[in-house]
């Protein structure tokens, strides 16, 4: 399988807990975010720790997804880093992690739907 990672964005503390609570109520979901309250690696790493109901994933491969990710994005990983970093404490710095089959899938289910 494969997997992406993509820092998404900075958002209150509240609102990341309601979406991640709703968000894993779907076990075979493609999708799960990962929220911190630091923009590093680690943190990211650690926070794969903290998922409730995790799907069904390798979660080496994930963790090595974002390992890479960090590796090869860091202009992007400094804006993100810089857009957190002048934002309240109470917010989190969001990324999302996807397995790329699973996404793929729904994608498909939506368009056959229409």
């Amino acid at each position: 399988m494969s997997y992406s990672f993509d820092i998404v964005g900075v958002t209150p503390v509240l609102d990341f807990f309601y979406y991640q609570q709703k968000l894993e109520q779907n076990p075979n979901r493609s999708k799960a975010y990962l929220g911190s309250y630091q923009c590093t690696l680690d943190s990211f790493i650690q926070s794969t720790e903290m998922i409730l109901e995790k799907p069904d994933w390798n979660w080496d491969q994930v963790v090595e997804t974002i390992v890479d990710f960090w590796l090869h994005q860091e202009e992007t990983i400094n804006q993100w880093k810089n857009t957190f970093d002048n934002s309240t404490q109470e917010n989190l710095i969001v990324a999302r992690v996807a397995n790329v089959q699973w996404l793929r899938k729904e994608f498909k289910s939506l368009l056959e739907n229409n």
